[in-house]
């Protein structure tokens, strides 16, 4: 994104301040578009305050969703990164915060899609097959941590799930801590965003093929263990413990 499409973004993002309210007095929302991602093509954040939750909320929708379009609550991915405007003394400072703190949460998003789709050719080469691009808010294998995006890489073949993840914190704060989520089953594993992919997914597929083999021994012990346990109940039970 270069520097007049953020100057124009900043200029949308103010209008939108200005005349997304849904009700002044109890609940506002603002939405904000960006497009031109490598991997999720397009995406809108949608902020919403109201006084009964006592905070400006986070979510991420996918595709480009126009000032006043109606979005479905199941459309909506919860992302733990809000604003906070309590530090404003006035309107003016308000805006300047909000402005701030969504450009930072923009910033994060082009960023981690942008690194995701780095991560589309390593993995491609270690699943030696096709890399589907998975646009859902909910995945079947779970995550180690907050998502991001709605968005994901899938290897069918490997069942691996990458997708970027965030902590949890304002943006208040500044941008929110980034990582790349490897997920496989029951095994995950969170990386840095500037860490070589390839190097990551080497790691990980020797921590899943370590995985796979503890599973295998632990099963083995506890189809011993049934056995035995059937034999002891055959014809000769053992006697019971005394109490």
């Amino acid at each position: 994104m270069n520097e007049p499409d953020r100057i124009e973004d900043d200029g949308a993002a103010e209008e939108l301040l200005r005349r997304a309210l849904l009700d002044a007095s109890d609940a506002a929302a603002v939405s904000l578009a960006v497009d031109g991602l490598p991997v999720s093509e397009s995406v809108t954040v949608v902020f919403h305050g109201r006084r009964d939750l006592g905070t400006i909320q986070t979510y991420v929708t996918p595709g480009h969703r126009g000032a006043g379009e109606t979005i479905a609550a199941r459309e909506l991915l919860r992302v733990p990164c809000d604003l906070d405007l309590g530090a404003a003394e006035d309107r003016a400072e308000a805006a300047r915060l909000y402005l701030e703190q969504a450009t930072a949460l923009r910033d994060a998003l082009v960023g981690a899609d942008t690194v995701l789709d780095v991560w589309r050719e390593p993995l491609e080469a270690l699943a030696e097959g096709d890399v589907e691009v998975e646009r859902a808010l909910e995945l079947r294998t779970p995550l180690p941590a907050f998502r991001l995006l709605p968005v994901a890489l899938v290897a069918p073949e490997r069942r691996i799930v990458v997708a970027p993840v965030c902590g949890a914190r304002t943006l208040a704060e500044g941008k929110p801590p980034l990582g790349i989520a490897c997920a496989q089953q029951d095994l995950a594993r969170i990386y840095p965003l500037p860490d070589d992919p390839a190097r990551c997914l080497a790691e990980f597929a020797e921590l899943a093929a370590e995985h796979a083999r503890e599973l295998a021994v632990r099963l083995e012990r506890q189809e011993a263990s049934v056995e035995r346990f059937l034999e002891l109940s055959g014809e000769d039970p053992p006697p019971a413990p005394l109490l």
